[in-house]
Formats: C-alpha cells, structure tokens, sequence
C-alpha cells in the first residue's frame, strides 16, 4: 500500500520538505514511498521529528506519522544519507552525516513550532539522544533503543568490515523495497561509534523521555535498553517492556501492540503540553 498522497503531506508550497525530497531523489532515492515527509494537520502547534533505523527509509515511521496526524501533530520524518539508496552508498556514510540530517530536520520544524519532540526507532532512538545535546527537545520518544547489538561479532565490525563487507540478512516478505537485504559492516562500525558517543553522553540528557522494548526483539539487547534509559539524566523517563511477541520494528503491523504504543506515544506528548499535568514515573 502506497501512503505518499496523504492529504496532510508535504505540500507544494513547502519548500522545505520539498527540498528534502529532491536531495533524496538526486542521492539515488527511486521510490517515493522512501522519501522524506512532512504530515502537517490544520492547527497544530506541535511536531514531531521522526527518524528511522539502520538500513530502513522513512516508509516505516509512516503509521507513527498518521497516527499523530490524526491527534492533530505535526511531524517530518528525515532520511538518513545511504538509506533508500544501495548497501553500497550506506557503506560510505559516516554516523555524523546521519546526524546532520537529524539537524537539518530540526532546523525546518523549529521555524513553525517551538514545542519540538523526537521519536526514533532503533538506530534513529541513538541519533535523537546525540542530537539532544545539541537541541532542546521538549521530550523523546524511543522505540527499541539499545546500547548492544545481538549479533556477537557486531563489537568487530570495525575490523570485520575488510574481510566481509557485507552480511546477507533476509528481508521479510514483500518489503525488499523497504530494507537492504546486505547490511554493509562499515555501516554497523558507525553504529559501535555512535554508541561509544552517545552512551557518555546519556547522563547529560534530561529532557522527558519514554521509551518501549519488545522481549520478541531478535536485533538488540533489550536489557540494554533498559539501561540506557537508566543512564539518562531525565527526571522524568518512563520504561515499558513488551512481550515476546512484540518484535524488533515496532512502528510496523507486525507488533501487535503498536496501537496501544502509539496511543500511549501521543499521551505522553499530550500530558506534557497540557499545562498542570502531570506525568507519573512508573
């Protein structure tokens, strides 16, 4: 199912999100579905900046995007260098290029709204929290955030990445267009860099955060997960642990509990924006 003709999607007269699209297209992006893009509903007055994982395209935060369409927030969700493109391209991207699309991503929200709010998945849960540092987020939302990958020769893809470039990984069914089926090494040798930054500065991070794991997670640690959420300075941060079979992409139909994550998503946002409220640590 295609979803780009959207009737909040990004617009003629944005300029912005258009430029996004036609840097996306120029890099090698064919189909549109793994474009970048803007849902903006009449009246909101908060966004989202949403940012997919490793060797996905902005396609699988769609569903969080139309969720939060309909609750009247507005969101953009990037794409980050060598996704969407070829395994090859991803090769030679750098985790601070990752970045940079985070923060200019930023940048296009913070002209419309000043009530700013991350939601990543995975890999994109990690460029969020690096972002922090730097950005005043009013919260993050984290769905499958991790300090460890699963496979045990992740931690040596520095090196591993000389010797096989590429490890085959088989999509699922009928979304070759979505995934690399070859995840290049020398992408995942940024991930252990990204970690290494990131996880020093976690205490430092202290904006409100909540975030989701499933125990059905064949990917990363889930435990690890949980301590990243620990490591975080946030006064506010809300951990919840899904069942086994909740699985590693939370935002597709595949979790059975995606709705209640996307409600409690959006609640989240919705009680801190309400001036008064109060959102219990639990």
């Amino acid at each position: 199912m295609t979803h780009h003709n959207s009737q909040f999607d990004c617009s003629e007269t944005d300029s912005d999100c258009q430029a996004l699209r036609r840097d996306s297209r120029n890099q090698g992006v064919s189909d549109l579905d793994n474009l970048p893009f803007r849902l903006s509903p009449p009246g909101a007055n908060t966004a989202v900046l949403l940012v997919h994982g490793f060797t996905a395209t902005p396609w699988e935060m769609r569903p969080l995007a139309n969720h939060l369409a309909a609750q009247g927030i507005a969101s953009l969700a990037v794409r980050l260098p060598g996704h969407g493109t070829s395994p090859e391209d991803l090769a030679g991207r750098q985790w601070e290029e990752w970045l940079s699309a985070i923060r200019d991503g930023y940048q296009i929200l913070s002209k419309d709204f000043q009530s700013i709010y991350g939601m990543g998945m995975s890999t994109g849960c990690l460029l969020l929290l690096a972002m922090a540092k730097e950005k005043s987020f009013n919260g993050l939302i984290l769905f499958s955030p991790y300090l460890r990958v699963l496979h045990k020769l992740a931690p040596y893809a520095g090196w591993l990445r000389w010797i096989r470039p590429y490890q085959v990984k088989p999509t699922d069914e009928g979304l070759n267009e979505r995934y690399y089926n070859r995840r290049p090494l020398a992408g995942v040798h940024q991930i252990n860099r990204l970690l290494k930054t990131v996880r020093s500065q976690l205490p430092h991070i202290v904006c409100p955060v909540l975030a989701f794991n499933g125990e059905g997670d064949q990917t990363v640690d889930i435990d690890s997960g949980r301590q990243l959420v620990d490591l975080l300075g946030s006064a506010v941060k809300i951990y919840k642990l899904y069942g086994p079979d909740v699985p590693h992409v939370l935002t597709r139909e595949e979790n059975p509990c995606r709705e209640s994550m996307f409600a409690g998503a959006t609640r989240f946002i919705q009680e801190l924006e309400s001036p008064g409220s109060v959102v219990r640590v639990r």
